[in-house]
């Protein structure tokens, strides 16, 4: 056979390869797949190993905080700790009601702890309560930690953090101006965007405007 004729056979064994390995990488495909969905259905993954977890670098903050907390305050102050992995792995405690204010006080104060700046307070409405997060940060141990409180939604009171962190001041206000949540303690709270004249909390979930043309 001449040169060209063992190119042409040489061009096709390529083709011929080619092909094989696309099959190969699409039955593969379609197996892992299919594996998938049938996970999927049994309302986890494939296996085990993917589905492991690995464990929060913030894991030990976390667990001082809570430690520190309930070797001081008792072990009944806290209705719950985790790690909100959806917000940046942040350790996060949820205070009671009764000692919000308490926790609050003891997470700025505290030597180990020493919270001393709130960057972030918000309300949200669950439907069946309200809840208040804040965010705080400690510039001497470069940490973070998010503090929540659940409140009930026909009179959502709590105490105000403003004596503790003057921060807390403006962003109380937004939330008793948007979701009606008053904050007892605080020195001047009062509506802020919407006027005390405006009927309702907007980010209510079962607002409706009082004047539609608005």
């Amino acid at each position: 056979a001449g040169t060209g004729d063992a190119d042409t056979a040489a061009g096709g064994d390529d083709e011929k390869a080619k092909a094989k390995a696309a099959a190969v990488a699409k039955a593969k495909a379609a197996a892992a797949a299919k594996a998938k969905a049938a996970g999927a259905a049994k309302g986890g993954d494939v296996s085990p190993a993917d589905t492991a977890e690995q464990p929060s670098p913030n894991q030990p903050f976390l667990d001082k905080y809570r430690k520190v907390i309930e070797e001081n305050l008792g072990a009944d102050v806290l209705e719950d700790s985790y790690i909100n992995k959806l917000s940046k792995d942040v350790p996060t405690i949820v205070a009671k009601k009764d000692t919000y204010f308490k926790v609050a006080q003891f997470l700025k104060y505290n030597e180990l702890l020493g919270f001393d700046y709130l960057s972030e307070l918000h309300g949200t409405d669950f439907v069946t309560h309200m809840e208040v997060y804040v965010h705080l940060f400690s510039y001497k141990n470069r940490q973070s930690v998010a503090l929540k409180v659940k409140i009930d939604r026909d009179e959502p009171t709590i105490e105000s953090l403003q004596p503790i962190w003057a921060g807390a001041n403006w962003p109380e206000c937004e939330a008793y101006d948007l979701l009606g949540i008053k904050f007892t303690g605080h020195p001047n709270l009062h509506r802020i965007m919407l006027g005390e004249d405006w009927v309702g909390y907007p980010l209510r979930k079962d607002y409706e405007p009082f004047d539609v043309e608005v």
